[in-house]
């Protein structure tokens, strides 16, 4: 350019990066210009600084950048409810760890009702369900809560089991009641517990705006600028495009709907919806339950509890109707699905509808557990696995008591799913896992937990790659949602949300991933987070 040439003059420059643009090639970069909230031009230092200016600058003194993490499968909303009012029993050792922390929880915020979330009881000592009489002696009168791991399993007071109307006779399709010598136990599994959660009072749209403030500072915090909602009634999906149009919601929103003939009334005769902030394309559909409370729907029994074969949690009509109304309407159908049966039963319906490859997008949600007999579905039928890399290294120390030796060789099978059509998305469904998308990224690539174990990683062979993992969490589960032409990656034209962390995490030693902060993240060019 000659001197008398003057520069284009743009929003941003960052400059002297390593940028991974996750384009079709892969590329990196050194410097970007954004304009409008979009990527104007990515290149050298010298391309964009020649051509460019900008009264803001960045000079990332040679830190790593790279697209906006997306969560492919998480709960948006329930994570910020459950930093407002319930206890947190993630981690607890114990069943009296539990109370202890409840306790504490009641003394501090004292409610009617007393919440909690997060307790496994395969992290402790005794490792078998608890029971409620001790919730009864310290909380008498009070219906009380409490949430398993996974969201599929709960313990609930006699209080609480009363408001529901479950006794010892109750019987719930799809669910369990636990009894131990004839009487409740206070332990719902599946659809039992669904019945009770549907009796905790709602919270005021005033504190749902609270609780989505408060979750979308701590993912901007750890460098998601996109998440997804795995099941939204359409209020709250409402609630959350409000939001964003007013600006208070900044965070991109992939929402999947209810499977109630309300939303569809609402949702289907418009078509899928893709507003740049929020998408909704998809219904979101629950064959099984959860692995670690035996409620996964297996072939064959459970190889630590005789003649259990886990839960199904509706007739097979259910799903082939809603299956069929989606397909009508061009929506995506995502269904979790945990066992390999469970799997099976939606892969063959799938199916029924897709034909043959297709660009659906229809998902497998967890895609968990599968028959070496059923991977071929997902390659033949364009089904597109959404997976949960720090599941896997949740629940390898217990996993193989549940399965046995050979159904866990083709469980968490993150590579052989990829191998079916070059592409999966990966999330981390939290609340149940921690938010943060390096942590992902690592449980992908390594297969070990926060400590480094086992020392070899499990199940190495399905292990990916850093260039997949990176692929997960950005540009694929963007493809997830059909939003791929927008962002999850840094090239022209698209949203310009990236992150600046303080380490290269495609290149760093393995056990620094864990050690990675980041620096700044920004959403259509504005910085979400990170100092000035």
């Amino acid at each position: 350019m000659s001197a008398c040439q003057s520069k284009q003059k743009v929003d941003l420059i960052v400059y002297h990066a390593v940028v991974y643009t996750v384009n079709p090639q892969f590329d990196t970069a050194s410097a970007f210009a954004v304009k409008g909230g979009k990527f104007l031009a990515v290149g050298t230092d010298r391309e964009i600084l020649d051509h460019y200016e900008a009264k803001k600058t960045i000079d990332a003194r040679g830190k790593a950048v790279y697209p906006g993490f997306n969560d492919g499968h998480s709960h948006f909303l329930a994570y910020g409810q459950t930093l407002m009012r319930w206890a947190n029993l993630v981690g607890t050792d114990s069943f009296g760890a539990v109370l202890k922390v409840l306790k504490a929880h009641q003394q501090k915020y004292p409610e009617e009702w007393i919440l909690g979330r997060g307790w496994d009881q395969n992290d402790w000592t005794v490792q078998k369900y608890p029971t409620n009489e001790k919730l009864d002696k310290l909380f008498p009168g009070h219906p009380v809560v409490l949430s398993r791991i996974d969201g599929h399993a709960l313990l609930a007071s006699s209080e609480a089991l009363k408001l529901a109307g479950i006794t010892a006779s109750t019987k719930i399709d799809g669910g369990e009641v636990v009894l131990k010598n004839g009487k409740p136990t206070g332990v719902l599994i599946d659809n039992a517990a669904d019945r009770m959660r549907a009796l905790i009072p709602e919270m005021s749209r005033s504190a749902k705006i609270k609780a989505l403030k408060l979750a979308q500072k701590n993912c901007f915090a750890v460098g998601l600028t996109s998440v997804t909602d795995a099941g939204l009634p359409k209020d709250d999906i409402l609630l959350m495009d409000s939001l964003q149009w007013e600006g208070l919601l900044k965070i991109r929103i992939y929402a999947m709907m209810d499977p109630t003939e309300e939303d569809f009334d609402y949702f289907f005769p418009k078509g899928p919806l893709h507003t740049g902030r929020l998408t909704v394309s998809a219904v979101k559909l629950y064959i099984d339950g959860a692995l670690g409370s035996r409620g996964a729907l297996l072939l064959k029994p459970y190889s630590d509890m005789p003649g259990h074969y886990g839960l199904r949690l509706h007739p097979l009509p259910y799903y082939d109707s809603i299956c069929r109304k989606a397909y009508a309407a061009g929506f995506q159908v995502n269904t979790h699905a945990i066992g390999d049966s469970g799997n099976r039963i939606m892969l063959k319906i799938y199916a029924r509808f897709l034909k043959g490859k297709n660009d659906r997008r229809w998902r497998i949600e967890h895609a968990q557990v599968l028959s070496p007999d059923d991977f071929h579905y997902f390659g033949d039928y364009s089904i597109i696995p959404s997976i949960q890399s720090t599941h896997c290294t949740s629940d390898m120390y217990w996993a193989g008591e549940r399965l046995g030796y050979e159904r866990l060789k083709t469980a968490y099978a993150y590579k052989q799913l990829l191998e079916q059509n070059g592409w999966e998305v990966n999330g981390t469904d939290f609340p149940i896992e921690d938010i943060s998308p390096v942590k992902t990224f690592y449980a992908a690539v390594s297969r070990k937990d926060l400590n480094g174990r086992p020392p070899g990683g499990f199940q190495m062979e399905n292990a990916i790659s850093r260039k997949n993992a990176l692929r997960s969490i950005t540009i694929w589960p963007a493809k997830g949602s059909f939003d791929e032409k927008i962002k999850g990656s840094i090239e022209p034209g698209k949203l310009a949300d990236f992150v600046i962390l303080d380490r290269d995490i495609m290149h760093c030693p393995e056990a620094d991933i864990l050690r990675t902060r980041v620096l700044f993240t920004f959403v259509q060019g504005e910085r979400a987070y990170g100092n000035k």
